[in-house]
């Protein structure tokens, strides 16, 4: 215990090691935020889409050899986001199937431009980092803790300031929408926050395994909480855990840093679940 313990100390003098504990528990603090909503909104899935999307992008920007492919990814994400939120309000296609359509094409199309047009020699190992991250969490530059910092602080800043109204377009849509909520507008900027999630998110998880830092804090507290604000502080206090000792685990015992967050969750999930029985779900 002791000497894992120094070598935790000893990790924590690095400064990229700092980053990456910084840069991850911002990512899961938002995404924990957002998530109650797209739970609650039985929209879960919009997630996974647009991470198979930034896949896309990621693969786009491999192709043409840009250093900085984060402004491409975020502006295709983000894209996608309105795209999908203007097709799934359409009666020929539902929101579930323009999820599916985008998501499977893109992973599909990014997958494909990267075999015809990759100059690697680990085409494999890039696709598989990719898709469930790797060690650029623990590469990051100080630029680029600067900018998932401040998205990431922005991200909350937005919720929290519009805490009453996302509430309202939350629980009911058509009533928030007769009482002068621009409903529409708020499901615009809640599709676009997302979009920034995941791409701030690529680094930390890996493009399939995001909708975890989304999903599982918010059920996760749903097991035990039942008020939307008490789901929504637990939501994030977990998430921030769960990201932290995720990492923590990960720098120590030399494990993917996203597969380790997820397990972490996954840990805390029947943790709370069984809490829930036990307290009855009540509080």
């Amino acid at each position: 215990m002791a000497e894992t313990l120094g070598k935790l100390v000893n990790y924590l003098s690095f400064p990229f090691v700092r980053y990456a504990l910084i840069v991850g528990v911002l990512i899961a603090l938002s995404a924990s935020l957002l998530g109650v909503t797209l739970v609650l909104k039985r929209f879960s899935f919009i997630g996974d889409g647009l991470s198979h999307v930034a896949f896309g992008a990621m693969a786009i920007a491999a192709v043409f050899d840009l250093s900085d492919d984060m402004p491409l990814v975020l502006a295709v994400t983000v894209a996608a986001a309105i795209l999908l939120l203007r097709t799934g309000q359409r009666a020929k296609i539902k929101g579930d199937a323009a999820v599916a359509m985008i998501s499977v094409g893109s992973l599909a199309i990014g997958y494909l431009l990267m075999n015809i047009f990759s100059k690697s020699s680990n085409l494999s190992g890039d696709v598989c980092s990719t898709l469930f991250g790797s060690t650029s969490i623990l590469t990051l530059r100080k630029s680029e803790v600067w900018l998932c910092a401040a998205l990431s602080v922005a991200v909350c800043a937005i919720f929290v300031i519009f805490y009453n109204k996302i509430f309202a377009v939350t629980f009911d849509e058509s009533f928030a929408k007769a009482t002068g909520v621009k409903a529409d507008t708020y499901n615009l900027a809640l599709a676009v926050i997302i979009a920034v999630i995941i791409v701030l998110a690529m680094n930390l998880v890996g493009s399939l395994l995001i909708s975890a830092l989304v999903i599982f804090p918010a059920i996760s507290a749903m097991r035990v909480y039942r008020s939307f604000k008490a789901v929504t502080v637990a939501s994030a206090i977990i998430g921030v855990v769960c990201a932290l000792l995720g990492i923590l685990v990960s720098i120590v015992m030399g494990t993917p840093v996203g597969s380790t967050i997820v397990a972490v969750n996954i840990s805390a999930f029947v943790i709370f679940s069984l809490a829930g029985r036990f307290s009855g779900g009540r509080v």
